[in-house]
């Protein structure tokens, strides 16, 4: 029987360890220890920093594994490229991983290749800091180059905020070095993708809702793209130069984009498949599983055919779950009818007794909900509707 390891325990590795399971295929959950659902989903467990390329790629060996992947998690990306390449198994390289680990490293690669991304500098000192706010124009951003999500990351409008996010950056961050980026002020949207032996099975663009602040976060993604009789050709050329720049193959590909005054920039990209529901919004418009896709890649089984748009639907919407109240849970009340068709899922990650707060960032979501319909203004509809059905009750 194949095995395939699966960096990451927690909820949002849930899907590829059931994945897994119907594919006939045993899997090991690579994670510190802790009380994470995937170890009981898992035939084996390997208790390791998946941060750290050596130590996976030591009990993947012991291990005996075939493939290994992860899914929504940046974390592991580096011990993946890393593993794949010592072990010979199918993946990306470990430079490649690197660089998409490394938003320094990425945006090196990116202007190299001549992709559209905005302009930046590396800084490691106040000094350095100064001499790059000569050179960009206001407002900036300061990013830390090894988190994910918002974490590290601040628009500054003026030089004494820019002085205080740097500090702040590198507080947040394992690196000794931040970005400092100029701020185009255009719309989020993004791209998934996978591609394998060189070849790109697909490339999904996708209209991102973005949680407003001062550095705008996903919480919803859905398809079809709206512009893409507009500017479908110019993602897909960027998209294309951008996985080759950083050598991404045999893996998944997320892609964050902002398009401007019909312009389109790469803002960052990595080897695995997007969270917040986007590995279930790339099933459903295919007519596939998507996450036995990635399982399947991991492996070394040839994708080639498998991203026909011949089944699926008109569109798909996925919004993340969120709440504008600090409290405790006391309970979750969901008034939707279970087997409405347009519903796909709606999926909690809290339980009576947990504490929520009001949203800022991803570690505050709440569930997820996954709409189908028509098309998107249909979809809009049904979410609405089914949004006013959910009650969350707090003490």
């Amino acid at each position: 029987m194949r095995k395939l390891m699966i960096l990451g325990a927690a909820y949002t590795q849930i899907p590829l360890f059931e994945a897994a399971k119907r594919l006939g295929v045993r899997t090991v959950a690579a994670s510190i220890p802790g009380d994470w659902p995937c170890f009981d989903l898992a035939d084996e467990c390997a208790f390791v920093d998946i941060s750290d390329p050596e130590a996976v790629a030591a009990a993947a060996r012991e291990h005996a594994v075939d493939g290994i992947t992860t899914c929504g998690l940046d974390l592991g990306m580096r011990a993946v490229g890393y593993t794949c390449e010592k072990l010979s198994l199918p993946g990306p390289s470990a430079d490649a991983a690197l660089k998409a680990s490394d938003k320094y490293e990425m945006k090196k690669a990116l202007a190299a290749h001549g992709v559209s991304t905005a302009r930046f500098f590396c800084i490691r000192t106040e000094e350095e800091l100064e001499a790059a706010m000569l050179k960009l124009p206001f407002p900036v951003i300061i990013k830390a180059v090894d988190l994910m999500g918002s974490r590290g990351i601040f628009r500054c409008d003026t030089e004494d905020e820019a002085r205080s996010s740097f500090r702040k950056s590198l507080e947040a961050s394992n690196k000794d070095y931040c970005l400092i980026e100029e701020f185009i002020e255009g719309e989020l949207f993004g791209t998934e993708g996978m591609i394998q032996n060189g070849g790109i099975c697909f490339l999904l663009p996708d209209n991102t809702e973005a949680f407003p602040g001062a550095v705008p976060t996903p919480v919803g993604h859905s398809v079809p793209f709206r512009l893409e009789n507009e500017l479908g050709e110019a993602v897909i050329r960027e998209a294309e130069k951008a996985v080759r720049a950083i050598g991404l193959d045999n893996c998944p590909v997320n892609i964050d984009l902002i398009h401007k005054d019909g312009r389109v920039y790469v803002v960052e990209l990595t080897g695995r498949s997007g969270a917040t529901g986007l590995s279930e919004m790339t099933g459903l418009w295919f007519g596939i599983d998507y996450y036995e896709m990635i399982v399947r890649m991991a492996l070394g089984e040839n994708l080639k055919g498998c991203f026909r748009k011949t089944a699926g639907c008109g569109a798909v919407l996925v919004r993340t779950l969120m709440t504008r109240e600090k409290g405790i849970v006391r309970s979750i009340i969901n008034e939707n009818d279970p087997s409405d068709p347009h519903i796909v899922q709606i999926y909690f990650n809290i339980e009576p007794g947990d504490e929520v707060r009001p949203y800022t960032n991803g570690r505050d979501r709440i569930g997820q909900i996954i709409i189908r319909g028509e098309n998107l203004e249909n979809c809009g509809h049904i979410l609405e509707k089914a949004m006013g059905r959910i009650r969350i009750e707090l003490e």
